[in-house]
């Protein structure tokens, strides 16, 4: 092998322009869903001048000095259709082969329960069960009262991505609090073994005040 190599000043003599051609072809998965997209991206000196996107199905010019490309590769047909396979042969298939390699990642989600206002007791309102931060995005969600399970006035925000690959929830039940009702948020999700529960007890403000002056003796004896 023959390497000719030039001083810096050389190089920096040299005016001569220099162009970089390439390409980069890219595999988007969305978290917690199926979808699938692939993208063809075509530079000229750093610009990106034309590129494939299969949510398009065709090539589209990202600047002039693309669209003659654009115009000659769609109509090629069967050029155009193996680059519309291309999200299932190339970025599907290598999913599935790098997926049987990798340790399945699993967040536990934090519950937390609340009610939504300060209401009195006997009066219409909103409990709150907060899942957040939990990954994979498949989850169940549910309420019960004294044991038995809510279904009606039940109403969820979905499923909400983070921006750190978890997500989060929020079911809420609409409900009437009767003094001593205990209210469960329970939740299923493949990082834990046994359901999660968290509970939410329905207290008149006499007795809270009661609990509340006990423990403020307790401190006080100390």
């Amino acid at each position: 092998m023959l390497m000719v190599l030039s001083s810096p000043l050389a190089l920096a003599g040299d005016t001569r322009p220099r162009f970089l051609e390439y390409s980069t072809s890219e595999c988007h998965f969305f978290n917690g869903t199926e979808r699938v997209r692939f993208l063809d991206r075509y530079f000229f000196n750093q610009e990106e001048n034309l590129r494939f996107d299969s949510d398009v199905g065709e090539f589209r010019a990202v600047t002039e000095l693309g669209r003659p490309d654009a115009e000659s590769w769609n109509s090629q047909k069967d050029f155009l259709e193996d680059r519309r396979a291309e999200v299932d042969t190339v970025c599907r298939h290598n999913y599935e082969i790098l997926d049987r390699f990798l340790v399945p990642r699993r967040v536990q989600p934090k519950v937390t329960v609340y009610p939504a206002k300060a209401q009195p007791l006997q009066h219409h309102n909103l409990l709150v069960c907060s899942v957040s931060g939990f990954y994979p995005g498949s989850i169940e969600v549910r309420w019960f009262r004294n044991d038995q399970e809510e279904k009606t006035g039940v109403v969820s925000t979905g499923l909400i991505q983070n921006g750190d690959w978890t997500f989060q929830t929020l079911v809420m039940l609409e409900t009437l609090p009767q003094s001593g009702e205990v209210y469960t948020c329970q939740v299923e999700h493949p990082s834990v073994t046994s359901p999660l529960t968290v509970q939410w007890r329905a207290q008149s403000e006499s007795a809270q005040s009661k609990m509340l002056s006990g423990v403020g003796g307790s401190v006080l004896g100390l």
